[in-house]
């Protein structure tokens, strides 16, 4: 790792100034990078090549970065962090996210998870921590698409507000400067609003062009909660469980094709630069040094003109490609239940 380092040091070349990246402030005060890296490996990265991948990005301008405990590779990530501040980032430079893990959700288990990652991050405090999934519906890592939990729940308000409260007090304590939900909908965030005391700063959704959530992300800007978008680009790398026969692929729809060709670009930098043009983060997850720089240098360069803008508006075709069915609590369940289509939470 320390000649991975020596040979990219801060910031190359050919790199972005992190002080010309977009932000977003939260109502907390505090302003997040429009842009991260995503560093969910899926099936394909090993935890050396994503740890790699965080020096790479950090060299070339990025300063955010989006992890979770249930990666597993934090500790490796974490001598990454430690090799970038060695190298004269501050750590009040970077922002740096983590989530609590589905099986953690208890009330004695969510302030040591915190620390957990803490530790393997090599931090003393999270920039901003979620709750990663709604439900407390154990997977194992890898497993396909028939897995369940034989503890697995629905959504139930009273037990997630206990969890909450723990989130709550983990911001008390000092350990966490904000907190998040993700995978969450509308009915549950309503919810989760009227009966907070510290609300969510930030909302992690699936948003790329063909999923684009438009009531989930208003939602959202209404209420002064900022969506990160995971799998910006369409997810062309995501598990094998994940994948169905009914899936599109953003990157060759005929209108990002053609956009990109306006640009001279890539197709999946056109979905970066709609999205942060649109007002979310997206966190892309790359380990090409080549892709990662493209991206980034999407948010400088460039812009998308108004009416691409709402050219692409108009190629929402609502494929959501992280379906969740591995958190179905049912047998012969579909995985719609997730999602609270009819506008309110699905019951047991």
């Amino acid at each position: 790792m320390s000649t991975v380092i020596e040979k990219t040091l801060f910031t190359s070349d050919d790199g972005v100034d992190p002080r010309q990246v977009p932000q977003r402030r939260l109502y907390t005060g505090d302003h997040i990078p429009a842009l991260g890296l995503g560093t969910f490996g899926s099936d394909h990265a090993t935890h050396e090549v994503i740890a790699e991948a965080v020096v790479t990005a950090a060299s070339v301008g990025y300063r955010h970065f989006d992890c979770a405990s249930v990666y597993s590779n934090e500790d490796h990530i974490g001598q990454s962090l430690k090799s970038i501040m060695d190298h004269g980032v501050k750590r009040e430079e970077l922002w740096i996210n983590s989530k609590l893990w589905n099986d953690k959700h208890a009330e004695k288990e969510i302030i040591p998870s915190c620390e957990r990652s803490l530790k393997d991050l090599g931090l003393d405090y999270l920039d901003l921590y979620f709750v990663h999934w709604p439900f407390p519906n154990f997977h194992p890592p890898g497993c396909d698409v028939g897995s369940r939990s034989p503890d697995s729940q629905p959504y139930i308000h009273e037990n997630f507000m206990k969890t909450w409260r723990q989130m709550e007090k983990l911001v008390d304590m000092g350990l966490v400067r904000n907190i998040g939900t993700s995978n969450m909908t509308i009915p549950k965030l309503e919810l989760l609003l009227r009966d907070a005391e510290i609300k969510p700063a930030c909302n992690e959704m699936e948003l790329h062009p063909h999923f684009q959530q438009p009531e989930l992300f208003e939602y959202a800007q209404n209420n002064d909660i900022v969506p990160i978008g995971y799998s910006p680009i369409g997810s062309p790398a995501r598990p094998e469980r994940d994948r169905t026969s009914d899936d599109t692929v953003d990157i060759e729809d005929p209108v990002i094709v053609r956009v990109a060709g306006n640009h001279g670009i890539h197709p999946a930098v056109v979905c970066l630069k709609w999205a942060v043009q649109r007002g979310q983060v997206p966190i892309p997850m790359s380990t090409n040094r080549r892709n990662i720089l493209a991206n980034i240098k999407a948010l400088v360069e460039d812009p998308l003109t108004n009416q691409e803008m709402q050219d692409i508006a108009g190629i929402d075709r609502n494929c959501r490609l992280i379906k969740g069915q591995v958190f179905l609590w049912k047998d012969n369940q579909d995985w719609q239940d997730l999602w609270d289509l009819n506008g309110t939470v699905t019951l047991p």
